[in-house]
């Protein structure tokens, strides 16, 4: 288990409450731009993710923005690391906002051929640790009045594709979750925002994937003009919560103009 940094930037607990957020998967990719982009906008961020040195770095890139960045090291699927996490944010006052962007993918196999234990690591990560998080911080969302719940998924999680059906169960997962959670927490004035992302080029997302082979990886975007980048998917999630509370974007489903759908991508010369 990684253990938590829990000591907060005394400098935290002057920012508004109302603008403060946990986000999961801090420490690159979608994530990562989505702490920053909320940090450089005036909010409190408990950066949450498995690699402290990644999060300090992080803190660092975040340093002269209006806003702050507290690093929690911890694994979200660890039911011990989410809870001392939880302490800590409620320690440094709370927050009223979770993005809960940890997720991934791994292989590229046919559901005959599949691995279970990569089966068990996509729904470890993408099921049970948004789960566990979720869990952990609903009474104090809740108790904010005006909570808000913003889960990454994946078009992945809406239409099925070849050789990723691992992947493609554990968002269909989380895309059932986050649509039965929206009906269970409206009586408690919790928005919860769904956003479905599809051609996304991450460096970590592919390249771990296709178990580090980077020529692989390449392929996946090869010939596409412009596909997603983190940075666009951040600024999608910012608006999202920031957003006033009444308005609920319940379902964004975002893809680059060059993949008009799951199936068709359009590539150049090259490809």
């Amino acid at each position: 288990m990684t253990e938590p940094i829990t000591d907060a930037p005394a400098a935290s607990i002057s920012i508004d409450r109302s603008r403060s957020a946990i986000v999961t998967g801090a420490s690159s990719g979608i994530g990562r731009a989505t702490a920053l982009q909320l940090a450089e906008n005036g909010w409190r961020v408990f950066a949450v993710a498995r690699r402290a040195d990644r999060l300090e770095s992080l803190v660092e890139e975040a340093a002269g923005y209006d806003g702050v960045v507290v690093p929690l090291a911890a694994d979200v699927t660890d039911a011990t690391a989410v809870e001392s996490v939880r302490e800590a944010v409620e320690r440094a006052g709370g927050a009223d906002t979770l993005l809960n962007i940890a997720g991934g993918a791994l292989g590229t196999d046919t559901v005959g051929a599949g691995s279970v234990d990569d089966w068990e690591w996509m729904f470890q990560v993408n099921v049970i640790g948004t789960l566990r998080v979720t869990q952990a911080f609903l009474p104090m969302l809740r108790d904010s009045g005006k909570g808000t719940i913003l889960n990454l998924t994946s078009t992945a999680g809406v239409v099925a594709y070849e050789g990723g059906g691992g992947y493609n169960a554990a968002k269909h997962g989380a895309h059932g979750l986050t649509g039965a959670l929206r009906l269970e927490e409206a009586e408690h004035n919790i928005r919860v925002v769904e956003v479905l992302p599809g051609m996304v080029h991450t460096e970590e997302f592919s390249v771990k994937r296709l178990r580090g082979n980077q020529e692989a990886a390449d392929n996946v975007y090869a010939g596409v003009e412009k596909p997603l980048t983190a940075e666009d998917v951040a600024d999608v999630c910012f608006y999202a919560v920031s957003l006033p509370h009444h308005v609920n974007l319940d379902q964004i489903v975002m893809r680059p103009v060059a993949q008009a759908a799951q199936h068709k991508v359009i590539r150049g010369a090259g490809a």
